[in-house]
């Protein structure tokens, strides 16, 4: 009997079945094929790239191996599938077993408008035209998630910035506006990594470490911290101290983590969120908390977002007192804040804001979290993602490779070998990289035989990101 693989690090075996039969299928002479990917468009305007170094420096910086072979041999052919022996055999021998391929894509952190070209994707070497699309499954997935996750992450950032910039008196906090929940919500550790890197492209705020150790290990912060968290209180550890001792719960809290400079969270509506603001935050601990020389960041779990948050600022207000800022906002005072981690998403963030300022509250008194709904909501079609075909050599020819599908003409896609171009009026453009007439391409080459060639890290990818919104 034979023995498959259980190798998820071989790189023939990261592509759909399909893809295995397809070196049969291209025309005679077919030399060079020529791909791209790009957000076709959808949940967003623009698409905040980024993922690709990370998939560069964790799958194709390392050869095929024989055993690769082998394996991929093995299972493919019980499979039901052609395996192209002869060409991973050349590709071994020939190049060492590094795939033969140049990658370009725009700088990532840049924020493109969407239905442009991301990245394009060529064979170096015209005995192996079939890889350009072998590899489009595991490339195509290394982008579309972290870049939806950063374009997510960015929307969100833009509507948490018009907020700050209507009622705050300056955006110093913006960093840590968002705060990532997601680990325990995703498919995977890997997920876990990809998407919450995604996140810090645009904040700091996190408690998905498999992101700080993803940074370090694929975006250069080996040597600093990519985010950052602070003590928190979840359900359990409130209310093991039961019901009739939820003060002396709170009370640990301020004990245990209160003092200067300091913050921590507590989430205080295990039972009876209003109780615990007037009764007990605002009552029996008060004097504790306007003493204790810290942070303490109420965290309400349940409920409508939009009300919960509206009132609890009002009775923290009630309790604690305010000053109006220099946009004319209430502010509680320093040492009380608020997190509103559950049910967000652009919608109900928006709104929450907007209450906020109704109310007559900066938004600057409450920080945002969210769980599931930034890492694990999006799938591909939530920008549209598609890897396609636009160009190939046969016989020494060029030719447009296209699809133009009567019934959809969403799914029509580009033709010729691509570049991206920032127009007279700024805007970035799509064109045919024969039409450049002497205007900068913006898509750099990032990968070639084996090598990456930019090396960025994530301080240069945030940068670039915070410029998309004049920051």
């Amino acid at each position: 009997m034979p023995v498959f693989s259980q190798n998820l690090n071989n790189l023939i075996l990261n592509t759909d079945s399909y893809k295995a039969s397809h070196w049969l299928q291209y025309p005679p002479q077919t030399e060079y094929i020529s791909s791209y990917i790009e957000a076709r468009g959808g949940s967003f305007a623009d698409v905040v790239f980024f993922g690709l170094q990370a998939f560069i420096k964790e799958y194709l910086c390392r050869p095929i191996r024989q055993a690769d072979i082998e394996e991929a041999r093995t299972m493919l052919t019980a499979h039901g599938l052609p395996f192209f022996a002869e060409g991973w055999q050349r590709l071994l021998a020939k190049h060492g077993g590094y795939l033969p391929l140049r990658i370009q894509a725009v700088a990532e952190g840049s924020v493109v408008p969407t239905s442009q070209v991301l990245c394009q994707v060529i064979n170096t070497d015209a005995e192996f035209f079939w890889l350009t699309s072998y590899i489009e499954t595991a490339l195509l997935r290394a982008v579309w998630y972290p870049s939806t996750v950063a374009s997510l992450s960015y929307r969100c950032k833009q509507i948490i910035v018009e907020g700050l910039q209507k009622s705050a008196d300056h955006l110093d906090s913006l960093a840590f506006k968002l705060h990532d929940f997601g680990a325990r919500g995703v498919s995977s550790q890997e997920s876990a990594a990809l998407g919450g890197l995604g996140h810090l492209v645009n904040f700091a705020g996190t408690d998905n470490l498999a992101a700080l150790v993803g940074a370090s290990r694929w975006y250069g912060m080996d040597q600093e911290l990519a985010g950052f968290s602070i003590p928190a209180a979840e359900h359990s550890t409130m209310t093991a101290w039961g019901r009739e001792h939820e003060a002396d719960a709170y009370a640990n809290m301020v004990a245990q983590f209160g003092g200067e400079g300091r913050l921590f969270s507590v989430v205080s509506d295990s039972y009876d969120l209003w109780h615990a603001i007037d009764e007990i935050w605002g009552g029996t601990l008060k004097g504790q908390v306007e003493q204790m020389g810290g942070t303490l960041v109420v965290r309400p779990d349940s409920g409508d977002p939009v009300k919960v948050v509206r009132e609890l600022l009002q009775r923290l207000g009630a309790k604690f007192g305010t000053r109006t800022n220099h946009k004319g906002y209430k502010v509680l005072p320093d040492y009380i804040r608020v997190i509103q981690g559950d049910g967000i998403s652009t919608t109900s963030l928006a709104h929450v804001i907007d209450a906020i300022l109704a109310a007559g509250f900066s938004s600057d008194n409450v920080t945002f979290g969210m769980g599931g709904g930034l890492l694990q909501q999006v799938n591909r079609d939530t920008l549209g993602f598609a890897m396609k075909a636009s160009s190939a050599c046969i016989a020494g020819q060029w030719q447009d490779v296209y699809k133009d599908p009567i019934t959809s003409v969403n799914k029509r896609s580009k033709r010729g070998r691509l570049a991206l171009v920032r127009s007279e009026n700024t805007k970035l453009a799509t064109v045919r990289e024969d039409e450049l007439n002497g205007r900068d391409n913006l898509l750099r080459d990032v990968f070639r035989d084996g090598e990456l060639l930019i090396d960025d890290n994530l301080t240069q990818i945030r940068q670039r990101a915070a410029a998309g919104l004049g920051l």
